[in-house]
């Protein structure tokens, strides 16, 4: 049986651990889910204990709640175009470094938020890490072009299913109006070129594959494993 508790430290060592790489003056990105979370908290500690004075770039409502609850001061990519640092969490990681997310119907702005920083961390707990990726990848979706990006997802092999809410009728839709599309493709073997086939179809705003990972800070139970892009 797993120990939950062990896997929750790990989350906890690998947040904070991944906390330790800002320094003041900086301005960066602040991811979510449950293991950067540990990071953002860290972050307000830091704050009050050694006086650090950073910016944050939050990517979701749940990222700037928790940054404003820790003292976080926040700006916007209006402001701050070039992001000193983005951290955030991951759905899936495969062993060559590409990246899954969008469980949070957020990836869009996680992606133009990665891609404003010199460097882009990724924390996750081990269950994440695998050799090939197969997590359904989240499509964002234009839904004047619904149907069409629905039949072009199937034509390159994937089971596009679109993702409705949990508390209403009807679709999720994102922060930005559009809907997403959860597409299952199997073991993905080559998400670069997949990602591009996707990025051409007319009406899809943006999906979940990244591929500008710089490091991973991965939550192991004997401790953090940093894994850099080789």
């Amino acid at each position: 049986m797993k120990d939950v508790s062990a896997n929750a430290d790990a989350k906890r060592l690998a947040g904070e651990a991944a906390a330790e790489l800002v320094k003041s003056g900086m301005v960066v990105g602040l991811g979510t889910g449950s293991t950067v979370a540990w990071t953002i908290k860290r972050l307000g500690e830091r704050i009050k204990e050694e006086g650090l004075e950073i910016l944050g770039v939050p990517t979701s409502f749940q990222a700037e709640n928790l940054a404003i609850t820790s003292g976080i001061k926040l700006t916007t990519l209006n402001s701050h175009p070039i992001l000193d640092l983005a951290i955030d969490g991951a759905d899936q990681v495969d062993s060559s470094l590409y990246v899954i997310k969008g469980g949070g119907a957020a990836h869009t702005r996680e992606k133009v938020v990665a891609c404003s920083a010199r460097k882009f961390v990724i924390v996750a707990d081990e269950s994440k890490y695998v050799e090939k990726l197969t997590w359904p990848v989240p499509v964002e979706v234009l839904p004047f072009a619904a149907r069409l990006v629905e039949r072009r997802l199937t034509d390159l092999g994937g089971k596009p299913v679109l993702r409705l809410g949990k508390m209403k009728d009807g679709p999720v839709i994102t922060d930005n109006g559009n809907f997403v599309m959860d597409v299952n493709f199997g073991a993905i073997v080559d998400p670069a070129a997949l990602a591009a086939k996707i990025s051409q179809i007319p009406g899809v705003v943006e999906h979940g594959i990244f591929d500008n990972l710089d490091d991973l800070y991965l939550a192991r139970a004997s401790g953090v494993e940093i894994i850099g892009r080789r």
